[in-house]
């Protein structure tokens, strides 16, 4: 699965020093994690989407977005994948009108693997896993914010290794899952150059005159042969790597959904894959400081969204099916509650249709979109559903909630609003008819919304529409 469509390499001839920033401090917060926070409600800012839709902008495409898009500041940052799986991560200005360009590209060659996750925040920095279910191996990498220029990268080796899940930052690291590699706790500060352990000064200083040694021996080759004369690039030189302060679950478990943090606690929705026969089908809440284990859950199907929390209870769904529109008939899905502090079962629900993305959490509530075309609302306590609301089309997206109001995307390119205390319609928009898009297609990353406005990325890696153009938009007050 996963497709279409060439970028172009931006080659930035910029200071070396600027690769490696000053030390400085940084805490988590917002869209430090998957879907914004831990509840993965898809909004931060409390400010409610618009009360009558109007698209405000939108770039078409040929790629295909399958994750989330992340605001960042005044940014944002969007990860892709096109023909062949050539992947690309790039940034768009947030409040852009009109017609949108992009401010800061990376694709190939520097990017080896699909993108098919969305990044999570390291102060000005972004960190973002690559890889997906049909590769091997995969890597970690940091960039800034401001210009998409690398900081370091991570190598993960190894069969059915893949950085498919959004990371997590907290506590001062960088928490993952990773395929077959199990789940990850990374140091972001303590870096290895070339096998040896060097500050950040050090290595911008190293960097710094490798540059120069490029910049002077292209200088000479022209002068030599102007013709043959190849002019260096940032992705020549080396890059440093973070330290793994622990890892658990190697060649036991299967993560690819986000990791979720909460104080002490890492909480991690591991797989079971049919076909290959590995991996470990439950839920596991690790130590953050040292990987070892506090309690096991094991589950009905797996968790390809991920755990949310929200009032010391872990909610995490499941489906019979992946992310195959071919396999839809029939899809089964199971929703279920836990204790945060012991794994003590709450309560669960069984579904006539998967659940793929995460659940949402606000007010008490529990949203979960699911693949029979239906949006359903659980008290978070009781697990008694509080309404339906049918969208009768199937979603595999994550739900956003804000304002007492959700947003879900759905396979037909539709966005829908709906109220959270009735379960009533409050709008919809057809990302697909409205002449500002035209542009039919599923939605697999779940809308965001930030600064009242939403975010929304599709994709045609199959269905109706397979290859056709794709579209990010997004969508404001009339």
């Amino acid at each position: 699965m996963r497709t279409r469509c060439f970028g172009f390499l931006l080659i930035v001839l910029m200071p070396t020093a600027a690769l490696l920033p000053t030390p400085s401090a940084w805490a988590d917060g917002p869209w430090t994690t998957y879907r914004g926070n831990p509840q993965r409600s898809g909004n931060t800012d409390g400010k409610p989407g618009p009360a009558m839709p109007k698209v405000l902008w939108a770039l078409k495409s040929t790629d295909h977005f399958i994750a989330s898009p992340v605001p960042a500041g005044d940014k944002l940052i969007v990860s892709a994948i096109g023909g062949l799986n050539v992947p690309s991560v790039f940034a768009l200005p947030l409040d852009g009108k009109g017609k949108v360009a992009q401010l800061w590209l990376r694709t190939t060659p520097y990017l080896t693997m699909p993108t098919v996750s969305s990044p999570a925040l390291l102060g000005e920095r972004l960190v973002l896993g690559d890889g997906m279910h049909q590769s091997n191996g995969a890597f970690l990498h940091c960039w800034q914010l401001a210009d998409g220029e690398p900081i370091w990268q991570l190598r993960l080796p190894g069969e059915l290794v893949h950085l498919e899940g959004s990371p997590t930052v907290a506590n001062q690291r960088v928490f993952i899952g990773g395929g077959a590699a199990g789940v990850l706790c990374v140091d972001p500060e303590r870096l290895m150059l070339e096998g040896k352990a060097m500050t950040q000064a050090e290595i911008s200083k190293l960097l710094a005159a490798r540059w120069q040694a490029m910049l002077q021996r292209y200088e000479q080759e022209k002068k030599a042969d102007p013709d043959f004369a190849i002019p260096p690039s940032k992705d020549q030189l080396p890059r440093p790597s973070p330290t793994i302060v622990w890892q658990q679950g190697k060649d036991r478990w299967h993560v690819d959904a986000p990791v979720n943090v909460q104080g002490e606690l890492v909480l991690v929705g591991s797989a079971f894959l049919d076909k290959e026969k590995v991996g470990d089908r439950a839920l596991f809440a690790l130590k953050a400081a040292d990987g070892k284990q506090v309690w096991r859950q094991p589950l009905k199907y797996n968790p390809w969204g991920g755990p949310s929390v929200a009032n010391g209870i872990v909610v995490v769904a499941g489906s019979t099916i992946a992310y195959d529109t071919k396999a839809l008939k029939g899809a089964k899905g199971n929703i279920s509650a836990f204790d945060l502090a012991t794994g003590t079962p709450k309560w669960s629900k069984d579904l006539p249709g998967g659940v793929l993305g995460s659940v949402a959490i606000a007010d008490g509530l529990v949203v979960a979109a699911a693949t029979d075309g239906k949006v359903r609302g659980f008290d978070l306590v009781t697990g008694d559903r509080r309404w339906i609301y049918e969208a009768k089309t199937p979603c595999f997206a994550p739900p956003a909630v804000v304002g007492k109001v959700a947003y879900v995307g759905d396979l037909l390119g539709v966005v829908h609003a709906i109220d959270t205390t009735t379960g009533a319609a409050v709008w919809t928009l057809d990302l697909g008819k409205d002449p500002a898009t035209a542009a039919p297609g599923m939605i697999y990353g779940g809308p965001v919304v930030h600064g009242g406005r939403i975010y929304v990325a599709t994709c045609n890696l199959e269905g109706p529409n397979a290859g056709k153009g794709t579209v990010i938009a997004c969508i404001g007050s009339r």
